[in-house]
C-alpha cells in the first residue's frame, strides 16, 4: 500500500508539475503580447506638439533682465513664440502691469492692462520673435509687475493659454 501511494504522489506532483509548466508559458505569452502592445504603441504614436513662449531681454536674449528702473524711464523686451503644433496657431499678448497684489498663475492676471497687441498666426515648426515693446511706471514700488499673457485664438473667441511676468523695483 505504501507503493501505491508513492506512486499516485510521484504522478500527482508529475501532473502538477506539467500545469504549473503550462500555466508559466501562457503568462510569458500574454506578458510578451501586453509588452509588445505597448511598445508598438508607444513608437506609433506621436509626441504631443507644445508651444513656447519667451520674454527676451532689449538684446533679445533671454538673460540679463533689468531689475531696477527709475520712474518713467523705458524697460524694453521683445516677445517670442514658436509653435511646435501640428496645425498653425493664431494668437495674441495682452501686456499687463502690477504690484505685489496683483495675481499670477495658471489664469488670467488680474493686473492692469496696459495694451493688447496681435492677431498673429503661427505656421507649425517656426519660431518668431514679435516686436520690441516698452513699458514703463509712474509711481515709486517694489515688487512691480509687466505681466505678458499669450491668448490663443479659437472661433472667434480668445482661449488663455500661458503667462509671463517680470519683477521690478521701480525708484525716484
Amino acid at each position: 500500500m505504501n507503493e501505491i501511494n508513492k506512486k499516485n504522489e510521484k504522478t500527482d506532483s508529475t501532473i502538477s508539475n506539467k500545469h504549473f509548466e503550462k500555466l508559466l508559458k501562457i503568462s510569458l505569452i500574454i506578458g510578451i503580447v501586453i509588452v509588445s502592445g505597448f511598445i508598438i504603441y508607444y513608437i506609433l504614436t506621436p509626441e504631443p506638439g507644445y508651444v513656447t513662449f519667451g520674454i527676451l531681454n532689449e538684446d533679445q536674449k533671454a538673460e540679463g533682465f533689468t531689475t531696477e528702473a527709475s520712474i518713467n524711464e523705458n524697460i524694453t523686451f521683445y516677445l517670442s513664440v514658436g509653435n511646435y503644433l501640428d496645425r498653425e496657431f493664431a494668437f495674441r499678448f495682452k501686456i499687463l502691469k502690477g504690484n505685489n497684489d496683483t495675481l499670477v498663475g495658471s489664469f488670467p492676471s488680474n493686473g492692469s492692462l496696459f495694451l493688447k497687441v496681435g492677431d498673429f498666426i503661427l505656421e507649425p515648426n517656426i519660431e518668431r520673435i514679435f516686436g520690441v515693446y516698452n513699458v514703463s511706471f509712474s509711481e515709486v514700488g517694489a515688487d512691480q509687475r509687466i505681466i505678458v499673457e499669450l491668448w490663443e485664438i479659437k472661433d472667434e473667441s480668445e482661449v488663455f493659454y500661458n503667462n509671463l511676468y517680470l519683477w521690478l523695483n521701480i525708484t525716484n
